[in-house]
This record gives structure tokens, C-alpha cells and sequence, in this order.
């Protein structure tokens, strides 16, 4: 596939990972999705690694600052969506009963980024781009294919979402085999921008946004990444007529998804 040159606004652009142990984190990625990765020092606040594929950014990584974990954030990858202005985003996101959770700051000449979390816990990053849009690849084999809000109230979530990105939402049934239910998927003006399924109540994790990698072979890598210290939340499993996935977690405790889709996504 082509290098990707723009995002469209309402696109899961950027996934960021915040870990304990960066080397580690290296090293496993680089094993799994076969990654390349440049550093770059910021100074006081650490430093920020941006992971490649083919000499194309495909996501980032950072070190959790003391004071998140001291609030007891976990390992995590984060999921940017592009915006036209990342102020106005802001706002209208605390006018919609969301937290700003980091008010809206220049990156350099990168862009400019916020960090929200939605009415029911989600957290997520909007980004306006100046000199960085984002992942230069997506869909392509070891870079972002989906993501998806695993969501405690779906219904709430459906006016927050729309009413803050301006995506449209499509109910679609899943199959019998994944449990049935509804699966929603959330469309920008260009096609598709990810989905959500209700968590369930008995899950321990809260609402969250879960980044889904392309992968050649699903059964392969989740295999792979078990003997690299991995662990599995959900095995190989066949989504009827959509394709094959798996949800892990790297050996720091930070969750993914592995995916490969029958068609494109």
C-alpha cells in the first residue's frame, strides 16, 4: 500500500504506548511486528521512540511519568484520533460531560494534542497535525488495522462519540459465535473509523479504546508473542465473515489486539 500523506479528521491516526520498561518494550516489538525504532531525548520528560515499519512511522512509545503511576495508571497504548482543531475539540468535550484530563499543548512543530476521557472512563488523545500526521502506514501487516471502545454503556457512548468527531453509527448483529449482541461501527466521512461492543459487566478492566495490528497470521503471532513473555486475554478466534483476532498483553501488561481481516477494514 501507498505511504499515508493526511488523515482525514475523525481517524485513529496514532498509537502510543506508555510503558515501565522501554528496552523491554524494544525488544518485544521489534520481535513481534519486526519494528525498527528511533529515539529521540526530550529532555526532562524522557525519552519519546517512534516505531517504524519499512522506514514508515507506524506508532510511539514513552515512559509513564512518576505521577501516573502514582495515580495508578498502567501500561497502556493510547489511541489519538485526528482533529481539524484540537482547542475547540477540547472544549466541546468537557460541554459533553468528558475530562481534559491534559489540556490542549503544542508538541513542538509536530501538533497539538489534548488527552480526554469520555463520560464513562475511556481515554483518549485528539491530535490537529502540523508537521507529523500520525502513522504514515496503516492496514499493512505489523501497523494499525482497528481500533475499538470496549464500552461499560454503549448507548451513552453513541451520543458522546457523534457528537464530538462527527462519526455515524451502524448496529450490525454479531454472529452467534462471538455471543451475539450488537457490534457498532463508528463511520467518518471517508469510511469506517472503528467500532465498540459493550463490555461486559464482569470484566475487571473499565471502559477503554483498544488498538487492533494487522498481522499475516493470527494463530503465528500469537504464538510468537507467548514465547516472548506475552500473555493471551482472548485466543485465536474467527469473526464469521470479518476475519481472525486475538487480544494480548506485552510482557509489561500494556493490551493489544492482533487482527487480519477477510477484506480490507
Amino acid at each position: 500500500m501507498p505511504t499515508v500523506t493526511a488523515h482525514a479528521p475523525g481517524t485513529f491516526s496514532w498509537p502510543e504506548l506508555g510503558t515501565v520498561d522501554t528496552q523491554a518494550a524494544k525488544r518485544f516489538y521489534t520481535s513481534l511486528f519486526g519494528w525498527q525504532f528511533k529515539d529521540t531525548d526530550m529532555g526532562p520528560n524522557g525519552v519519546y521512540t517512534i516505531f517504524t515499519l519499512n522506514g514508515r512511522d507506524v506508532s510511539a512509545m514513552y515512559t509513564l511519568m512518576p505521577e501516573m503511576l502514582k495515580n495508578g495508571v498502567p501500561p497502556n497504548w493510547g489511541s489519538y484520533v485526528t482533529v481539524e482543531n484540537t482547542d475547540r475539540a477540547a472544549e466541546k468535550a468537557k460541554s459533553l460531560g468528558a475530562t481534559v484530563v491534559m489540556a490542549p499543548i503544542d508538541v513542538m512543530d509536530h501538533g497539538r494534542m489534548a488527552v480526554i476521557q469520555d463520560p464513562q472512563g475511556a481515554t483518549f488523545s485528539v491530535w490537529q497535525p502540523k508537521n507529523h500526521i500520525g502513522a504514515t502506514v496503516l492496514n499493512e501487516p505489523g501497523s494499525l488495522a482497528w481500533t475499538q471502545l470496549n464500552a461499560k454503556d454503549t448507548a451513552g457512548a453513541k451520543k458522546f462519540y457523534p457528537a464530538l468527531l462527527g462519526w455515524k453509527v451502524q448496529d450490525d448483529e454479531m454472529p452467534a459465535a462471538m455471543g451475539g449482541g450488537a457490534y457498532t461501527t463508528w463511520l467518518k466521512a471517508d469510511g469506517p473509523a472503528g467500532g465498540m461492543m459493550t463490555l461486559p459487566k464482569e470484566a475487571p478492566a473499565p471502559s477503554h479504546w483498544l488498538p487492533y495490528f494487522a498481522v499475516a497470521n493470527v494463530d503465528a503471532v500469537a504464538t510468537q508473542a507467548g514465547t516472548l513473555g506475552a500473555l493471551t486475554y482472548v485466543p485465536p478466534t474467527d469473526i464469521p465473515g470479518t476475519g481472525r483476532f486475538a487480544v494480548l498483553a506485552d510482557p509489561q501488561g500494556a493490551t493489544f489486539a492482533i487482527v487480519k481481516f477477510s477484506t480490507p477494514a
